[in-house]
C-alpha cells in the first residue's frame, strides 16, 4: 500500500494571475485544502495550495510558486496527493480508492475474474472497472456488499459475486 494517497487534480488553469481549476477527490470536497502542502506521484515536489473559491466541477486555487497563467497551464493534469497518515482513517467497510485499483477479483467459487482497472462513480454508486483476460470488455461492477462481499487488503484481493448475467 502506497504511502501517498491521490486527493486531486488539476484540470488547468484559471484566469490570467497563475490559479488552477482544481478538481478534489475529498468525500468532503474542501478538505483538499487541509492536507496541504500536496506533492506529486514520487513526492517529491511539494505544492501548498489555498482554495480561492468554487467553480463549476471544482475550485479555483492558488499553488504555491505558481504566479502566472503559463506556469498554472503546464500544472494541467498533475495528479496531486496527500500523505496516507494525514487522511481519516476509514471504518472497516469504507477504501480508498487507490487501494482497491490493481487488486484481483475472483468469484465465489476461486476462478479469478480480473483485477480492477478503476474506481468510478456515475453518481448512484461506486463500479468497479475490471479488466483481465477472460473478460471481452471491460466490465463495472457494483461496488456493494451484495455483489463485493469481501475486500481484503492484505492479500491483495477482492470476492465478488457478480450479479446474474454481468459475466
Amino acid at each position: 500500500m502506497s504511502d501517498l494517497v491521490c486527493v486531486g487534480s488539476i484540470t488547468g488553469s484559471y484566469g490570467v494571475r497563475g490559479e488552477v481549476r482544481l478538481k478534489s477527490f475529498c468525500a468532503v470536497p474542501e478538505d483538499i485544502e487541509v492536507y496541504s502542502p500536496l506533492t506529486d506521484d514520487t513526492g517529491n515536489e511539494r505544492y501548498p495550495l489555498v482554495l480561492t473559491r468554487q467553480i463549476k466541477n471544482g475550485f479555483a486555487a492558488r499553488l504555491g510558486g505558481i504566479e502566472t497563467k503559463e506556469q498554472a497551464d503546464e500544472l494541467k493534469g498533475l495528479r496531486l496527493y496527500a500523505r496516507r497518515d494525514q487522511l481519516p482513517s476509514l471504518p472497516d467497510d469504507e477504501f480508498y480508492h487507490t487501494d482497491l485499483i490493481g487488486l484481483d477479483v475472483y468469484d465465489t467459487g476461486g476462478t479469478l475474474l480480473g483485477s480492477v482497472k478503476s474506481v468510478q462513480n456515475h453518481g448512484a454508486a461506486d463500479l468497479l472497472e475490471l479488466h483481465g483476460p477472460g473478460l471481452n470488455s471491460t466490465v463495472l461492477l457494483p461496488f456493494t456488499r451484495e455483489a463485493v462481499p469481501t475486500v481484503d487488503l492484505e492479500k491483495g484481493r477482492i470476492v465478488a459475486d457478480p450479479p446474474e448475467g454481468l459475466l
